[in-house]
């Protein structure tokens, strides 16, 4: 289930909301200029589907969507426990470099959850917004706004990747630690889905 967690950007000592409501959360994101949309979970679609059955699947979405924004290159990124013995420190490289916080100053970031989860931390207006998204979910992080990305020290999720510019996920990283001062992609879903 999606969670929205915000606390002021000082720390996560006070709680300013918490929410799983997709309503809530939707009217939460708009005034930030953040798309989130909930498409309908294929059932059918195994959790490591792979880009052909992803795209056969979520087809009208995914030509609605690409109608609207023009995109010029969609694609889908898997990442999943495997038996292959250079997986944990992949997965280890890949979760290092999302959780430094970083801006894109050419292209939004906007990615849907096929299967799995991962928490988008958005840093604006003084705040910072978890957004805990799990199969189902569609999040659009406008360009220029500062966030980081979490996978957790496990990661599995498979989702769909929308870029309008070709050359793809380019991040400009603000050099701020602050990642390392709110509660981990671990500690959260631990303690929501205790």
């Amino acid at each position: 289930m999606t969670l929205l967690t915000t606390w002021p950007e000082s720390g996560p000592e006070t709680t300013v909301r918490r929410t799983s409501d997709p309503a809530e959360i939707a009217a939460a994101l708009a005034p930030l200029g953040v798309r989130y949309e909930q498409w309908p979970v294929r059932p059918d679609v195994p959790f490591d589907a792979d880009s052909e059955t992803v795209f056969a699947a979520y087809g009208p979405e995914i030509d609605r969507l690409n109608a609207q924004e023009g995109f010029s290159t969609v694609d889908v990124l898997g990442l999943h426990p495997s038996d292959d013995p250079g997986f944990p420190a992949k997965a280890k490289a890949a979760r290092e470099k999302f959780l430094q916080e970083h801006t894109h100053d050419d292209d939004d970031e906007i990615r849907f959850f096929v299967s799995g989860s991962g928490i988008f931390y958005l840093h604006v207006n003084g705040e910072v917004h978890a957004v805990l998204c799990e199969k189902g979910d569609l999040l659009g992080v406008p360009r220029g706004t500062t966030h980081w990305f979490d996978m957790g020290t496990a990661p599995s999720f498979t989702a769909i990747r929308f870029f309008h510019e070709e050359d793809g996920w380019i991040g400009t990283f603000t050099g701020d630690g602050i990642a390392g001062r709110f509660p981990d992609f671990d500690t959260i879903t631990a303690g929501y889905r205790a």
